[in-house]
């Protein structure tokens, strides 16, 4: 079962002269229909990431906590970039492969979540994704999906042969196309965001979205002013609607102040 999450804080300076402190929080559950829970996270600065494992036995579990654990060697060892992950996703498939609990074809871990990337005049935000765990940014009041479920429900809508309403409750809802697994080290997908000011991120499995809609994620956040209250909130409320899966939350709150001294916008996304 969870623990109450508890906030961390990291102030970063950047090379315009803006400062950005970063405060987060994450915590996991079992759930209410689960034994054991399959999902592990990493939310250590620059990176924080959700992995949700699958496969039977104790399959899932080892995936997912030995991709976080190679994603943790490489925060320790020092830069975050895409090849740092890759080589750590590869290590992570090695140790997959090797270990003597692996025995269905079907073990493996999704993997998301996003790292803070500086750069020589600024700084971005970088998300990475396999499989149907989800990063969402509620920017400006308003939140969105930064990610894409790498699923074959995703793909019918995609191809316009089912619309999302449709995809609630499909009965292939569960079935990922890609994940971090058996001699399979497919690189995330990408995608850069500018570092704003007020941003709030939300790194998830699939068990808080198959319980809180969108919706209901943003309300969460608008009556939770840090992170460690929302992670609390929504796990609460994932767990009071169901908690029909293994549940894994990491909220990160952004804070930009600008160089006094600097002129002009921030970089839009």
């Amino acid at each position: 079962m969870s623990q109450k999450s508890t906030a961390q804080t990291r102030e970063v300076a950047l090379a315009s002269g803006d400062t950005v402190v970063l405060h987060w929080a994450g915590a996991t559950d079992t759930g209410r229909r689960r034994e054991s829970n399959q999902d592990s996270y990493l939310a250590e600065y620059p990176l924080f990431v959700v992995a949700d494992g699958m496969g039977g036995h104790a399959g899932g579990e080892i995936a997912s906590q030995r991709t976080v654990a190679r994603l943790e060697e490489a925060v320790a060892a020092g830069e975050i970039n895409a090849e740092t992950i890759e080589t750590a996703l590869e290590a992570a498939v090695d140790d997959i492969t090797a270990h003597p609990d692996t025995t269905d074809e079907g073990t493996g871990t999704t993997l998301t979540g996003v790292y803070l990337s500086l750069t020589a005049d600024d700084a971005r935000w970088v998300s990475l994704n396999i499989g149907d765990s989800r990063v969402y940014l509620l920017r400006d009041e308003a939140l969105s999906q930064i990610t894409t479920d790498h699923s074959v429900v995703q793909e019918l809508i995609t191809a316009g042969r089912l619309s999302p309403e449709e995809a609630e409750g499909h009965p292939y809802s569960n079935v990922i196309t890609r994940a971090v697994g058996v001699s399979e080290a497919l690189p995330p997908d990408y995608r850069e965001l500018s570092v704003q000011d007020g941003d709030r991120f939300v790194i998830c499995s699939d068990g808080l979205t198959k319980e809180l809609t969108d919706y209901g994620i943003q309300h969460f956040l608008g009556l939770n002013p840090t992170p460690n209250g929302a992670v609390d909130a929504m796990m609460t409320a994932a767990l009071e609607n169901g908690g029909r899966d293994n549940v894994t939350i990491v909220v990160v709150d952004v804070r930009r102040r600008r160089d006094s001294s600097s002129t002009g916008a921030v970089p839009a996304a």
